[in-house]
């Protein structure tokens, strides 16, 4: 399911991690070759991407919310 990107933050091993509006969080590693966001190592890279929808696969298995807004 298709949900938008509301904001970002680190995970304890300082990777990108998108906080969606459904509630739930997704890592966005920029760790090429096998994940090219470059976007996401700049604070307006990032900032450019809110409001871009990903597939959230939690959403699509039911389950709960990891934050709530």
């Amino acid at each position: 399911m298709k949900q938008p990107i509301i904001g970002f933050h680190t995970d304890e091993e300082d990777h990108w991690v998108a906080r969606l509006g459904c509630g739930h969080n997704q890592h966005v590693r920029h760790d090429p070759p096998w994940q090219l966001r470059p976007w996401v190592t700049t604070k307006s890279g990032r900032e450019s991407h809110i409001g871009v929808e990903l597939d959230c696969k939690k959403c699509d298995r039911g389950e709960p919310k990891d934050h709530t807004g």
